[in-house]
């Protein structure tokens, strides 16, 4: 077969959606359609299985080349980022050693964590950074109290040792929104004080100009339950309120908005997080620009069509609208049991954040939920970092995600998501006065509640906890059970209720640490599999069951199939099995289930699945049952009580 014109693809007829589809509902048999195939995430959208090239037609950004306006594909030229560890200051010296170290292994950006810097001296931030050449580095503050005293010192010191001030690239952590989500109070008395305290951190840095004065903590909301554009959306608000706040008391968005720097978690949901962040520079490019910033570019273009600048200083500053991300992985994902898999959940994450072209990361170690991270886990995750920067080359590609149709529906459905409740927030006078009303906290406990409902019945899996736990690993020592509830930091000065963070999995990891406790002094509760007559669905179910079952911390034996009943029931008690789970094919049970159960009274007797036969199961007095539709939570949970942990 000849083609003169040498396009291949010429000689085959063009295949429709409707035909693709057709094919697809064939190949799931008969299947439903919505629900094998179509994703619905807590977001609130659907996500098809399969999206072509005609779906993008209505997109208008498509052809925006990286560092051009709205930013969707990143507001730089290339895709390097700086890899953040944080250091709490306990004592200078000890911080400033750990600091030396650290940039000699990879990292780029040291953030300084201290309590209070209100009696700190000159002598005190020399300590702190002699030797370090700031130029080179991110340098962030992460301060409880003094911020004040401690940022003019800082600029004290840079100008001191004669640094290019445009060089000193950083951050200080003031957000009091962020406190107010935290703590229900602002970090003053009023809110006209805490707009006051950010001008003033403001006015301080006016030297060093790509030195943030201003933080968004929207990975607080993410810390709360709440979905990937909730996260986005109170974020954007948050810091349209502090645009708001700044422009009215006279301070330029041209100005304001560069000092801005947005936090956001990353969780283990992959390709939404790459469009998370895609979407985020879209939407604040566009809140900018409302806020009409004047320019106060020197050299680099804003309008996206000169070499040089040509704003003038009387049109709108596009460039302006450039947002800085700082990306820190979740914590609402990670575990206590089976801490190592966080070490696969925080690289994937990492993955998705550097992917997406985020300004700077931070990897928490893997056992930062639970524990001081030690040397090795603060090593391992700063490794990450290095491996796909490094070995990887991702700083080299930018937004190589760009074109893809998944991946472009997904921003576009984040965007349009994302901004009609960023909307809701701007009806009910802002994120602090809806806030104070209780709306944010309402909505993010609905999104919360929605992730402990699936979590439970097992829709959403944490590998480790509900789902393929680790059946030997046990709590050897005692750990406090405030981790595995929500944690509060209610202020006396609380105006609104503020939110409450927590993990995912500590409900489940709970039950889990009960038992554990419990088999400390007492025998921990065995449950004994009897496989039994189709070989198929006996194998099925026995893996099933012994997972279900572990969850909760309990000893599972699996065994070899049994050729009997008796045989069963013999091997079962001379296990002194405290549960035993009879697992066969739906025909089956009727013949296998009713002479175990009959004969092993002393014992709690469940059968793995929910067969046909179930009622006719019931009638002859068994209770218990295990399948796919039981929810996890609670079935383990009366389990516990049937054997004596309370």
């Amino acid at each position: 077969m000849s083609n003169s014109s040498g396009k291949l693809f010429e000689e085959f007829a063009p295949v429709s959606a409707e035909e693709w589809k057709e094919k697809t509902i064939k190949d799931i048999k008969g299947a439903d359609y919505e629900k094998r195939l179509v994703w619905r995430p807590v977001d609130g959208f659907r996500v098809e299985p399969i999206y072509r090239q005609e779906d993008l037609s209505s997109l208008s950004y498509l052809d925006v080349l990286p560092g051009e306006f709205p930013y969707i594909r990143g507001t730089k030229t290339d895709n390097d980022w700086y890899i953040r560890q944080d250091i709490r200051v306990k004592d200078v010296k000890q911080a400033h050693a750990k600091a030396l170290n650290i940039l000699l292994r990879g990292v780029t950006s040291l953030g300084f964590i201290i309590d209070d810097t209100s009696q700190w001296t000159s002598s005190d931030m020399s300590d702190l950074l002699q030797g370090i050449e700031l130029p080179a580095i991110e340098i962030c503050f992460v301060i409880r109290t003094g911020k004040t005293n401690f940022l003019s010192l800082f600029v004290e010191y840079v100008k001191a040792k004669q640094y290019d001030l445009s060089e000193i690239v950083g951050s200080i952590n003031a957000d009091y929104i962020g406190n107010l989500t935290l703590t229900g109070a602002f970090c003053f008395d009023s809110q006209e004080k805490c707009e006051t305290f950010s001008q003033d951190l403001f006015t301080i840095a006016e030297d060093v100009p790509r030195f943030k004065t201003c933080e968004v903590h929207a990975d607080y909301i993410a810390s709360a339950g709440a979905s990937i554009t909730q996260e986005l959306s109170c974020g954007l608000a948050i810091g349209a309120e502090y645009l708001s706040a700044a422009t009215a008391k006279g301070i330029d968005a041209g100005l304001f908005a560069p000092r801005i720097k947005f936090n956001f978690a990353v969780s283990s949901n992959y390709f939404m997080e790459i469009a998370k962040f895609r979407a985020a520079r879209f939407l604040w490019a566009k809140i900018v620009s409302a806020f009409k910033p004047t320019c106060n570019c020197d050299d680099d273009c804003c309008d996206n069509t000169d070499s040089k600048c040509s704003c003038g200083g009387d049109k709108i500053c596009t460039c302006a609208g450039k947002i800085n991300i700082h990306a820190i992985t979740s914590t609402w994902n990670k575990t206590i049991y089976d801490p190592y898999v966080n070490m696969l959940r925080t690289q994937t994450e990492a993955m998705s954040a550097t992917i997406a072209g985020v300004d700077s990361l931070t990897v928490l170690p893997f056992n930062a939920v639970f524990d001081e991270p030690s040397e090795f886990s603060e090593r391992i995750a700063r490794n990450q970092q290095n491996i796909i920067r490094e070995e990887c080359h991702f700083h080299e590609v930018v937004d190589p995600s760009a074109g893809s149709y998944y991946i472009e529906e997904l921003t576009d459905k984040i965007i349009e998501k994302s901004w009609e409740f960023f909307l809701t927030i701007q009806d009910k006078g802002g994120f602090i006065e809806a806030f104070k009303a209780g709306f944010i906290q309402d909505e993010i406990t609905k999104t919360a509640e929605t992730h402990n409902a699936k979590i439970a019945s097992r829709r959403e899996n944490i590998l480790g906890v509900n789902q393929f736990p680790n059946f030997t690993e046990r709590a050897e020592n005692s750990l406090d059970e405030s981790l595995f509830k929500p944690q509060s930091f209610d202020s006396p000065d609380a105006i609104a209720k503020p939110l409450a963070l927590y993990r995912g999995a500590q409900t489940i990891e709970l039950l889990r640490y009960k038992t554990d406790t419990y088999a400390k002094e007492n025998k921990r509760p065995k449950v004994f599999m009897i496989p039994i007559g189709h070989p198929v669905f006996r194998t099925a179910r026995a893996q099933f069951s012994c997972n279900f079952f572990a969850c909760a911390g309990f000893e599972v034996m699996d065994n070899k199939p049994f050729s009997s009943a008796e045989e069963g029931v013999k091997a079962a008690q001379a296990a002194q099995a405290d549960i035993v789970v009879v697992c066969s094919s739906d025909d089956e049970y009727m013949q296998y289930a009713v002479p175990v159960y009959k004969q092993l009274q002393d014992k709690i007797v469940a059968i793995a699945g929910d067969p046909a036969s179930k009622s006719e199961l019931e009638a002859e007095g068994i209770e218990h049952f295990v399948s796919v539709k039981s929810n996890l939570l609670e079935t383990l949970q009366m389990y516990q009580g049937l054997v004596g942990i309370k």
